[in-house]
């Protein structure tokens, strides 16, 4: 029997672009560029090399997002997932991780799985809660944050890096892990693989596909949002420590009111 590997991955706005909110305090994604999130591509990664090292395995991608979220699922596909899966509807704007990890665990279930993998946060929300709340909502193990992972004979094992120690970890399938960006660099997608993505199935589902009701996510349905936002305060001119005999002094009294030392 196949192994089945499902990739949560997250379209985010690239951080080195000027970015800002909206009117109604989420993300405005129309001024600035979008990307795969970088922490998802070791996901996308860790299941390409779980999938390779199987007799038979299948690694499907999943996104929730806007139309232009398809090309997160492209950039994964050249890589070398199998399939992708685009969850896309209006009433979905606005969704928070607690929505979100809801769409994302009845597109599971529809979708059928033996193992999902995801990226230990997103790289604009940076929440890292919802592979917690999609294991939960599956009702399945979840191992979070390890920088190892494998799977054998039914079940997947890991390597959790703390700052003190180190943790091996295991769960019976099926069950969610997350994976950190010690896991090991992502593949760069080659020529060969880009094309073949044009040719990947990409199923594209609504609220409805998922018998989510749109009350349930959105603005509307989410359990936190921004109450205020403020830009950020411009660059001020820099202390300047000139040194005329009491140079040294100056920088130490300097650090010292900044409590550096």
């Amino acid at each position: 029997m196949s192994l089945r590997i499902v990739v949560t991955v997250k379209y985010v706005p690239d951080a080195t672009g000027d970015r800002h909110f909206a009117d109604d305090l989420t993300v405005d994604r129309d001024d600035v560029d979008g990307l795969l999130s970088e922490l998802d591509e070791y996901a996308v990664e860790q299941a390409l090399q779980i999938a390779e090292d199987a007799d038979d395995a299948e690694v499907t991608v999943l996104t929730v997002g806007p139309e232009d979220a398809k090309d997160a699922l492209r950039k994964a596909l050249s890589m070398g997932a199998d399939k992708a899966i685009h969850v896309e509807d209006d009433d979905l704007h606005g969704t928070d991780a607690l929505g979100t990890s809801l769409v994302l665990a009845k597109a599971i279930e529809k979708a059928g799985y033996d193992l999902v993998i995801s990226g230990m946060a997103s790289t604009d929300g940076t929440m890292g809660v919802v592979p917690a709340l999609v294991a939960e909502r599956l009702g399945v193990p979840q191992v979070t944050l390890l920088s190892e992972v494998s799977v054998e004979d039914g079940t997947v094992k890991g390597r959790r890096d703390g700052d003190t120690a180190s943790e091996q970890l295991e769960a019976s399938l099926p069950a969610v892990v997350s994976v950190t960006d010690q896991s090991g660099e992502a593949r760069y997608p080659s020529f060969k693989g880009i094309m073949a993505a044009k040719k990947k199935p990409v199923e594209s589902w609504d609220l409805s596909d998922l018998d989510v009701e749109a009350e349930e996510v959105g603005l509307d349905g989410a359990y936190t949002k921004v109450e205020a936002v403020a830009e950020r305060p411009a660059r001020t001119a820099g202390t300047i420590v000139k040194d005329e005999g009491e140079g040294g002094k100056q920088l130490a009294e300097f650090l010292a009111g900044q409590k550096f030392i």
